[in-house]
């Protein structure tokens, strides 16, 4: 939401500059995200200056120049050549010296130098409209009038004044600040000044009959009122009204649009004028749709109707989606000569299911679904009244309409000063939480000592409960006025064991000291990443159709993350995230932690001495065990990969459970997240990983003071063996001195057998106690071949 600097000052007299403004906004719970300058005119007239023209003659080298001196009330007299045709002694012009920057309309912004233009010397520019950006007009320099004054600033000649817009990250609560007004409330609170009332004089009507009114459903309209104003003519906005418009963003579209804008971001109502000659028996009825009724929105799309739907219709037909969208044959048109202009509550909840059941988002239905301010309704149809009459020409030509026949009373329920003070922490005083309370607008009845009963106006649609008022108060009070305790009381650590967060950092430190980065994405995703449709868990009232679902794992909050970067020209990537997965059968619900990783591109940064080669599976299993290592976990069992997620890959089982898998996405899946190239992912069960290391024992063994030694063994095998079954024979073969088992080499080849293949191992023995000799190692080594030889058919090549 942008909110403007010098529109603020409609209401309340501030003395802030824009920047200490935009903290004060902030520190009272309306973010400021970002603050701009903004200038109806490009450039904003700066450096130019109002100038006098002391002489001039014609140029002698050129019959269309002339050779003037200007004045521009300090220093010397400035020689400026000019070849406008208007030009001439006595004449008050804009003048831009040296240094100046112009900001034409038309083209790019050029800086004013010193220069000599056929022979004479020229010390700036007299200007033209189009020159500056004033206009379009190229026919000579403009010309002031006489009382002018020479020396004093153009932009102040023209009364211009730097805006300055703040876009405000509005909480959904607080739809009472989706407006200026309403943002100059809290401010008027903060400052303890009053808000400018909004006071608007009794329409004067004419006597022509408006448009009747019948509201069919009080339930989802409970205030409308409108009025009928004739003899307007459609055009283009005055400048004082586009301007207030541009400074927030908004586009001007015709007068009568850019009134109901107007209104719409000064006092929070949404308005809406139709073309009173298309209104079908000069008959406004708000009435339920009928299931299936079709009506064309302004955007020209056609869209059947929910019996749910409220709108506004004529006689005949639906004229708009009631706080929703207009429609294309009602709305305001060059042609429109008469309207009606709409003023209403309606409904929060019915506006919001109807919003996203169309998927139409709109300023009307953003205030509308939040909850505008009833009482209001009436004022912003009198005041946009008279700007259209004003603006268009023409005249109010009815009685305002008010339907209004069940008035939305204060939310009224007691608070105390002991509770407030309680919930914030500090002992702020009575009458300072009083005075607060009464600034921000809130009605105080049945006071006491101990509190008193709040009486809290219908738009502020978030304040219905003590607790409500408790965050108002602190929130104007200030949260950086509420100090630390100076002691801290220690309490016992119930934690869990293994702390998550400690784990969490550990591995989070492991990954990060090799080239990873961490990602945090989004729980929701679209249908199409589902691996199992029948357990995903669906969204009601999904935003869109790619939120449309919760995750079941997280490669596809990876893929989305690197096909972003690869777009960006990023593609070296190594990626990690910790988030959740969810799953249902209709009775239940699952939630399960998870670890991530994804490499995608080059594994190394490209150097100049060094080949940069592509990520293999290997870098992914690199990283995969020494997360196990790290974590000292043991007596994993290793599977070959079955399911969908990747072409080829492992599973790593703890138990019968799966600890982790990793491999290489399958290209079905990079192909739906939009990825080149090869990826390789790997998820943890984080959950069951916890819950493994928690049964570790950490014990210290003294390192041993005799030597180690290796020896090797070149395999000829069967395809079909793996290492992970020479590991296991090897372990149980010799339980005790067998240290580690290695593979450096594997062969596959002409030279071997069909269907062979060999296989390089090592195998390091060491005894804790002694000195191994070579008739104890012989001895390994030949029950090592004998079982390989048994289980495997292996031979000793």
């Amino acid at each position: 939401m942008r909110i403007s600097y010098n529109w603020l000052k409609n209401f309340i007299q501030i003395d802030k500059t824009p920047e200490e403004l935009s903290l004060i906004l902030t520190d009272i719970g309306l973010e400021v995200e970002s603050l701009e300058v903004e200038q109806s005119i490009p450039g904003g007239l700066e450096g130019l200056v109002v100038g006098e023209v002391l002489t001039c003659e014609q140029h002698p080298n050129a019959d269309k120049l002339k050779v003037t001196t200007v004045t521009i009330g300090s220093g010397e007299p400035l020689h400026i050549v000019c070849g406008a045709p208007n030009v001439r002694t006595g004449l008050k012009v804009i003048v831009a010296p040296v240094g100046t920057t112009c900001h034409p309309t038309n083209g790019e912004p050029f800086k004013i130098t010193k220069s000599k233009i056929r022979g004479e010397v020229s010390e700036g520019m007299l200007c033209g409209e189009d020159e500056i950006g004033l206009g379009s007009s190229h026919a000579g320099i403009v010309e002031l009038a006489e009382d002018a004054v020479v020396g004093s600033l153009v932009k102040s000649y023209f009364n211009m004044e730097d805006d300055f817009a703040y876009e405000i990250g509005l909480t959904p609560n607080r739809a009472d600040a989706a407006s200026h007004l309403g943002v100059a409330r809290d401010l008027a609170a903060y400052f303890k000044i009053p808000v400018n009332a909004v006071e608007v004089d009794d329409v004067v009507a004419g006597s022509v009959a408006g448009t009747s009114v019948r509201v069919d459903s009080y339930a989802d309209a409970p205030r409308y009122a409108g009025v009928n104003i004739t003899g307007i003519k459609v055009a283009e906005s005055p400048e004082w009204l586009k301007n207030k418009l541009s400074a927030i963003g908004v586009r001007s579209i015709n007068n009568i649009v850019d009134v109901t804008n107007y209104i719409l971001h000064d006092l929070g109502q949404p308005l809406h004028a139709f073309d009173a000659d298309k209104i079908a028996g000069n008959q406004v009825i708000v009435r339920k749709a009928v299931e299936g009724e079709v009506f064309v929105t302004l955007d020209a799309v056609e869209r059947k109707l929910s019996a749910d739907d409220l709108v506004i219709a004529d006689a005949e037909k639906p004229m708009c989606i009631a706080g929703v969208f207009g429609g294309a044959e009602s709305g305001v048109t060059e042609e429109t000569t008469s309207i009606f202009l709409e003023s209403a509550y309606f409904n929060p909840v019915s506006v919001r299911k109807t919003s996203k059941r169309h998927a139409l988002k709109t300023d009307s239905s953003f205030r509308f679904e939040r909850g505008v301010n009833p009482d209001i309704a009436v004022v912003a149809l009198k005041k946009a009244a008279k700007l259209i009459a004003e603006v268009s020409g023409g005249q109010i030509s009815s009685t305002i309409v008010d339907l209004y026949p069940e008035p939305i009373q204060p939310f009224e329920f007691p608070v105390t000063y002991k509770n407030i003070q309680r919930v914030i922490g500090k002992a702020i005083p009575a009458e300072t939480i009083r005075d607060i309370i009464v600034n921000l607008g809130i009605g105080i009845k049945n006071e006491t000592t101990e509190g008193f009963d709040v009486v809290v106006p219908p738009y502020k649609v978030d304040v219905t409960r003590e607790v409500d008022v408790v965050e108002e108060v602190l929130r104007i009070y200030g949260y950086n006025n509420i100090e630390l305790n100076t002691q801290i009381k220690a309490s016992l650590n119930t934690s869990e064991k293994p702390d998550r967060e400690v784990v969490l950092n550990q591995i989070a430190d492991l990954l990060i000291s090799n080239g990873y980065r961490e990602i945090l994405s989004n729980s929701l995703t679209k249908s199409e990443y589902m691996e199992n449709p029948e357990t995903a868990v669906k969204l009601l009232n999904p935003l869109s159709s790619d939120l449309d679902c919760m995750r079941q794992n997280l490669l596809f909050s990876s893929l989305t993350a690197i096909g972003y970067n690869q777009k960006r020209k990023n593609g070296d990537l190594k990626l990690f995230e910790l988030g959740k997965s969810y799953n249902t059968d209709g009775d239940w619900y699952a939630e399960k932690q998870l670890l991530s990783l994804a490499i995608a591109g080059k594994n190394e940064p490209e150097q100049w001495n060094t080949k940069s080669d592509a990520v293999s599976f290997y870098n992914i299993k690199s990283a995969v065990d020494a997360i196990i290592k790290r974590l000292k976990i043991e007596g994993i069992r290793v599977e070959d990969y079955e399911g969908t997620y990747f072409d080829f890959g492992l599973t790593y089982r703890k138990g019968e459970k799966a600890l982790v898998s990793f491999g290489a996405v399958a290209k079905a899946n990079l192909k739906k997240a939009d990825v080149d190239g090869a990826v390789f992912f790997a998820q943890f069960d984080w959950d069951l990983l916890l819950k493994v290391i928690k049964k570790n024992k950490i014990t210290y063994k003294e390192v041993s003071k005799f030597p180690s030694v290796r020896r090797d063994l070149a395999l000829l095998l069967d395809e079909a063996v793996s290492f992970e079954q020479l590991r296991l024979i090897a372990n149980r073969t010799e339980k005790k001195l067998l240290k580690e088992v290695g593979i450096f080499d594997v062969y596959k080849g002409d030279k071997l057998p069909e269907g062979k293949k060999s296989y390089a191992l090592s195998f390091v023995l060491q005894d804790e106690d002694k000195t191994l000799t070579d008739k104890q190692i012989d001895g390994i080594i030949q029950k090592l071949i004998i079982n390989f030889e048994k289980e495997v058919g292996a031979s000793v090549r």
